[in-house]
């Protein structure tokens, strides 16, 4: 994240910040708050001090709101101190890092309240914005939502067209078992998740699982209603957990809640997000 931090600045400096070299004193010291224009969870406060940290280590930073907290309209966020220059050059990616992961942290804590009294805990997913997913993850966490996977080395996930390609989920399972068979001890304590689309692709993997000594960690259920959801669960929830995907919203994740899934997987949390307002002045005063 650090270094993303940099390469970001790289791309917003240049050669200089030639707007704030003209028109104001070099020497010029004073203070700024980021201030929140509307309700929500703000995420991306440590992410920020990184990002003045590096335009200069001795910009006073000062959160007022830690990571994670709600924040209400007109709220001073963080309070900054030193050279002005210093100050409008970190401004704006800061902003930008600050605004998006608050938008996610905000979106991803709407859903946890939705399913507030449910067994089911909301996972994020690699639908990224390529080069953020660090941040676009912590955020979700923030909100009070479960990482999936970072990235393909962290988990074995069998999907649709690793099955297809492979010829059958018995097939595909019997390649994962003999892929591990001879691999590091690292590499074998990878979970293994199933995505399935039907009942019968869910016996077929369990019963590889058996036939094959491997510990499917999680099934998901992919496109699966609630109803179908909750016949799942009643049907295979005491042998393995459960997580629903596929056309899940903020309208109809209750009914999976309720369903008793252990997870539900969104990409609306980091695809389709909307940033959370927020900005920097020079007086701790929303005009």
């Amino acid at each position: 994240m650090k270094s993303f931090i940099s390469l970001a600045l790289k791309e917003d400096l240049g050669s200089g910040d030639v707007t704030s070299e003209s028109s104001v004193p070099a020497d010029l010291a004073q203070k700024g708050y980021i201030l929140a224009k509307e309700n929500g969870v703000v995420a991306g406060v440590e992410v920020a001090r990184e990002v003045f940290y590096q335009v200069n280590p001795e910009i006073s930073f000062i959160a007022k709101i830690n990571d994670g907290s709600s924040v209400k309209f007109g709220d001073v966020v963080i309070e900054l101190e030193g050279l002005a220059r210093d100050i409008l050059t970190g401004e704006r990616l800061a902003l930008n890092f600050m605004q998006r992961m608050s938008g996610i942290a905000t979106r991803t804590s709407e859903v946890v309240k939705i399913l507030e009294g449910t067994p089911t805990r909301v996972l994020d997913t690699r639908k990224t914005t390529p080069g953020l997913r660090a941040f676009e993850k912590q955020a979700v966490v923030m909100g009070g939502g479960v990482n999936h996977r970072m990235g393909l080395y962290d988990m074995i996930l069998l999907k649709d067209n690793h099955v297809d390609y492979a010829g059958s989920m018995t097939t595909a399972i019997e390649k994962v078992a003999q892929y591990l068979k001879d691999r590091s001890p690292d590499l074998q304590k990878l979970p293994l998740v199933i995505e399935t689309r039907s009942f019968t692709e869910i016996e077929d993997a369990i019963s590889a699982s058996v036939k094959s000594g491997i510990l499917i960690e999680r099934i998901l259920l992919d496109n699966f209603s609630p109803d179908k959801v909750s016949e799942a669960v009643e049907r295979y929830g005491h042998l393995v957990s459960l997580e629903a995907s596929g056309g899940i919203t903020p309208g109809n994740v209750r009914d999976y809640g309720e369903a008793g899934v252990d997870f539900v997987s969104m990409g609306y949390m980091t695809h389709s997000v909307k940033s959370l307002d927020l900005s920097l002045k020079s007086t701790p005063h929303v005009k």
